[in-house]
């Protein structure tokens, strides 16, 4: 089986039918968040690549048709149909790293990404698109918070151990060094992109050793490098001292560290820069771990803890605070009719859209066709045309250099960690004169639809009663 069993059910069974209906028209699909989570300012786009390498080579087989049709209890022969379809669609999208902004109350936050393709091949890109758009935006954002909390220090990537699965840990390895991040402990995302890998040791190494120092004599002579030495297995002050002894005796230059995983860490700071100071070891610097995420990195900052170094991990790799987006991939055109949804509190905008930023002023979504406002620049970007990627990748330094350029320009009310303020994108003129058109539309079709069923029933009625 390939990746085109990745999917929902619901998505198989729409496709089977649009199939079996000749419904194969151009359908355009936009993936769009409903709303920030609390405490956001913004989301960083991201994972498009992911969903492009997916939709390049998405292509329904025999064995896809066999598990579909046990899935549905069915003959496979009842959904070969679908046998050899695969993505030749187009999409216009974010591209990743770019910052993306909240919506109009009541309108989508900036989309994301759209994809028009024949109906049937774009009902089965949803979960898969979603999927990875959904997660990689959440953490990318996540991961940018940590990077504004920690002005200017470094902050690394401990994430691996608790992420929700390897390709999870990947992903979030990549995404805070799109976002910022110096380094990663997960060797694999680091030869893979180019990171720097950084790592200490456990406190199951200290214990396995008579003493402390003995522990760190150990590790020195293993890495005749700088080292970083984990001094909170027993009593943190002790750790520090035995810490310095050691590292005046090694006499290893600048680069050497000591880290603190457990207990306050603001108060242990200060405590660990005093007595490392008084040993004449200025330049060891003091990397904090164990349960960190942007708060507390705030935290530590503001109240001026002398920590050089952040690595975050749980926290941050599965965005405790905000685990999810309430993102949606949802048809706005169908064989060139826009088509939008009224269902309470899940209005969607119909059309095919862009968003034009201007410097300094607010985003505008508008239509994708519209003349786009004065000095502005579109932000969605046909990405894939025909099934085929428009260009090659970017390489990681391209969205990192995106992310910064955004970033810079974003209010300080949005950049704040704590009671954020999200600046709002308007919706141009064309797409609301637009949107009021079609929900009109809906409305006299439904409003018709219902006086048709009344008198039908009126008519039934009087046809069955009797004289009174």
């Amino acid at each position: 089986m390939s990746e085109a069993t990745t999917i929902d059910l619901y998505e198989v069974t729409m496709a089977l039918s649009y199939v079996r209906e000749r419904m194969s028209g151009p359908a355009t699909f936009s993936l769009f968040v409903r709303d920030l989570p609390a405490e956001r300012g913004f989301l960083v786009a991201a994972g498009l690549e992911s969903a492009l390498d997916h939709l390049s080579g998405l292509r329904v087989g025999p064995e896809d048709v066999s598990a579909f049709a046990a899935a549905l209890h069915r003959p496979p022969r009842d959904l070969e149909s679908l046998l050899g379809l695969r993505f030749t669609g187009s999409v216009r999208a974010v591209p990743e790293g770019r910052i993306v902004l909240a919506g109009e109350p009541l309108l989508e936050v900036t989309p994301l990404l759209e994809v028009t393709a024949p109906l049937p091949q774009a009902q089965l890109a949803e979960t898969y698109v979603l999927n990875q758009v959904n997660h990689q935006t959440l953490i990318a954002s996540k991961a940018a918070r940590c990077v504004l909390a920690a002005a200017g220090h470094p902050v690394v990537d401990f994430s691996l151990r608790r992420t929700h699965g390897p390709q999870a840990g990947f992903q979030a390895a990549r995404l805070g060094a799109m976002t910022g991040f110096a380094g990663t402990s997960n060797v694999a995302a680091a030869t893979a992109l180019g990171l720097p890998a950084v790592g200490t040791m456990a406190h199951s190494y200290v214990e396995a050793f008579e003493d402390e120092q003995e522990a760190f004599h150990a590790f020195a002579r293993t890495h005749p490098g700088p080292v970083t030495f984990l001094v909170d297995t027993y009593d943190t002050e002790e750790g520090v001292r035995v810490a310095a002894r050691v590292l005046r005796d090694l006499d290893r230059g600048p680069g050497c560290a000591v880290r603190l995983d457990s207990g306050d860490p603001g108060a242990l700071a200060v405590r660990t820069r005093s007595l490392l100071d008084e040993a004449g070891l200025a330049d060891v610097r003091i990397t904090v771990s164990g349960g960190l995420d942007e708060y507390a990195v705030d935290d530590l900052v503001r109240s001026g803890a002398p920590v050089d170094v952040y690595a975050v991990g749980t926290r941050v790799g599965v965005s405790a605070d905000a685990p999810y987006l309430d993102s949606v991939y949802k048809m706005v055109e169908y064989e060139g009719r826009p088509v939008m949804k009224l269902s309470s509190a899940k209005v969607t905008a119909p059309g095919r859209k862009q968003v034009f930023r201007r410097p300094g002023d607010a985003d505008v979504i508008g239509l994708a066709d519209e003349p786009p406002p004065r000095n502005s620049e579109p932000l969605l970007e046909t990405v894939m045309r025909s099934g085929q990627r428009t260009g090659s990748r970017p390489a990681l330094r391209e969205c990192r250099e995106r992310f910064t350029a955004d970033l810079a320009a974003q209010p300080s009310a949005a950049r704040r960690i704590r009671a954020p303020v999200p600046p709002r994108a308007t919706v141009s003129e064309q797409l609301g004169t637009l949107t009021e058109r079609v929900r009109r539309r809906i409305a006299e079709r439904t409003d018709s639809s219902a006086a048709r069923r009344a008198v039908s029933t009126r008519r039934a009625a009087s046809r069955t009663s009797g004289p009174g």
